[in-house]
């Protein structure tokens, strides 16, 4: 076994995928691996609604030679997705993967890292006090291959792939060059049944060759956080859709009317004064906004939302 620096590493756990709600669903993958390896804590269902579900995870993968692009969007990507709960799910690899588990932790989220190595060789060496920090914060390291058993990295790196893939609900790939790893982890993703998004790219650049590609044979092309998140919690962007969307008015007064009386605002001389609208617009707007069922008077210049 390596000698490793750090006392997260001292306690190897083991366990069939079979046996923990969150890798169970590995049994649809192919070859799903007997055993797996892990440091840290694998993550427990969450109760929502009266019901334990598995939680949200995404897996952010791309090239290990990214560009500031590619490393602004993944960072922002996976901020983002921890700060709403969401599990971030790679490799540990340099660049684009790094950049997400480093994202998840900064927003203090969970992060799951997948070796293509024994689980007690933590590649890169310099990643060991990142992969530390991914179990102090509750995440995990994972790994199919025991301690000190042999391994081809040319196929253990790709093998690990489709548990990459498994483990996630999306697979985002941020930046690949047209033959990269990264469009391996999508190909496992889509036979598993996976959405695949990908990042449009600079078409001159080697770098984004791979996701362009993604894109052109079906891909979802990835603009912003909410793209993905629409995606994992539907019920809830809808309602923040609609939320949001009845507190526009056709004007942008009468939308910070609107907001204000949102925010709990009734009386009219607040209204004005946080709104800072002269009486003659507030009146006027309000007005236009009672007559188009929008608000609703309560009487003594007080109001509500209808």
């Amino acid at each position: 076994m390596s000698i490793l620096f750090s006392h997260f590493f001292q306690k190897i756990n083991n366990i069939p995928p079979l046996e923990h709600n969150f890798t169970e669903v590995l049994a649809s993958i192919a070859v799903m691996p007997k055993t797996l390896y892990f440091y840290g804590k694998m993550p427990e269902n969450m109760v929502k609604n009266g019901q334990k579900m598995r939680p949200k995870c995404v897996a952010i993968v791309g090239s290990r030679h990214n560009t500031k692009y590619g490393e602004e969007v993944a960072y922002k990507l996976g901020y983002e997705l921890a700060k709403h709960g969401v599990i971030v799910i790679s490799g540990l690899a340099f660049g684009i993967d790094s950049i997400g588990h480093r994202a998840a932790v900064d927003a203090g989220g969970r992060t799951i890292a997948v070796l293509g190595t024994p689980i007690d060789e933590i590649y890169p060496r310099c990643h060991r006090p990142l992969a530390e920090e991914i179990v102090r914060t509750g995440g995990a390291i994972i790994s199919e291959y025991a301690p000190g058993e042999k391994v081809y990295p040319k196929t253990s790196f790709l093998e690990r792939n489709r548990l990459i893939s498994g483990l996630s609900d999306i697979v985002v790939v941020v930046e690949a060059a047209e033959q990269s790893g990264s469009l391996n982890t999508a190909t496992h993703a889509l036979e598993q049944g996976k959405e695949v998004f990908a990042v449009p790219g600079n078409i001159t650049s080697p770098y984004s060759q791979g996701c362009n590609k993604l894109i052109r044979q079906g891909a979802f092309p990835y603009t912003e956080p909410d793209d993905i998140l629409r995606e994992l919690f539907p019920e809830e962007y809808s309602a923040r859709k609609k939320r949001k969307k009845h507190l526009k008015g056709d004007t942008d007064v009468e939308t910070l009317i609107l907001a204000a009386i949102a925010r709990g605002l009734r009386s009219g001389e607040e209204i004005m004064k946080e709104t800072k609208l002269p009486p003659e617009v507030f009146n006027q707007n309000v007005t236009l906004l009672e007559i188009k069922g929008r608000v609703k008077a309560l009487g003594a210049n007080n109001w509500s939302l209808n």
